[in-house]
């Protein structure tokens, strides 16, 4: 990860000395991160749980190992919830055929083993010794990458939005790395609670961020968070910017469902 947040001030056209400290003290978090234990649930895959916690089967071989007893997905949330929320999409079929060592799951769809090997007592270890830009081109063309508004470098630098950051504070970690890179996008006080560069605010209409949303519905003028749709995540319980951005996408900045007659609106507000 560290290599790869590296790799990102290399690469990226990044101006602001703020952004490359943001980057800096990103990197040094994941650093410490293993030893804090909060992605340590990675390095019990191998020892601590047992077949049973993931496996239908009782005496577990190469013909019935696909049987488990939730989606794949669902069954790395429960320890890597961060990582599932904004992440590589998974649960989809590719549409070309991948290098040999990116199994997919027993449906042909991407899953959380096709780039970890979730049996390795590594936390988070890829299937292979490339990184960032290689590793991701291993399956995608460079022209992919290009075609996006940031030449893919949000991509190709994170497979997961702050996977394994915890989410206390009045702003969330998905936003703070948002933020790192869209510092003037962000109402000053969002960014000073992220700790991220000040300046002029380019963009007065953004919408908010940091509150909980439970607190807008007392207010009045919200529906309940069980009718929300599903695409519109709340960390925490908080509104984030990917509440209403697509957290990992190949149109950076894609909205979670689009806005024709104030659509995306009218899913959190009684208009």
């Amino acid at each position: 990860m560290c290599s790869r947040l590296l790799q990102l001030i290399r690469i990226a056209p990044i101006k602001s000395a703020d952004i490359s400290k943001a980057v800096l003290v990103t990197c040094l978090f994941w650093l410490a991160l293993p030893i804090l234990g909060e992605v340590g649930a990675a390095d019990w895959h191998a020892h601590e749980f047992t077949c049973g916690s993931c496996h239908l089967a009782q005496d577990v071989n190469v013909d019935n190992a696909d049987q488990l007893v939730a989606g794949e997905a669902a069954l790395c949330r429960d320890c890597h919830q961060n990582a599932v929320t904004a992440s590589h999409p998974v649960g989809i079929k590719p549409t070309a055929a991948l290098p040999a060592e990116f199994p997919l799951n027993a449906q042909g769809e991407l899953a959380c083993s096709t780039c970890h090997q979730v049996h390795d007592p590594a936390p988070g270890k890829l299937r292979t010794d490339r990184e960032g830009q290689e590793f991701c081109e291993a399956c995608h063309h460079q022209s992919f990458f290009s075609a996006m508004k940031d030449g893919g470098i949000s991509l190709m630098s994170f497979g997961h939005l702050d996977a394994g950051a915890p989410l206390a504070g009045d702003i969330d970690n998905f936003s703070i790395q948002c933020m790192s890179c869209h510092e003037k996008s962000a109402d000053p006080r969002h960014r000073q609670a992220a700790g991220v560069a000040s300046g002029p605010v380019s963009a007065v209409f953004n919408h908010p961020i940091g509150s909980r949303y439970v607190d807008s519905i007392d207010f009045g003028g919200y529906r309940p968070a069980t009718r929300l749709p599903n695409a519109i995540v709340l960390p925490d319980g908080k509104l984030s910017c990917v509440s209403c951005h697509v957290g990992y996408s190949n149109r950076h900045g894609a909205l979670v469902t689009e806005n024709r007659a104030d659509r995306l609106c009218r899913s959190c507000h009684l208009l």
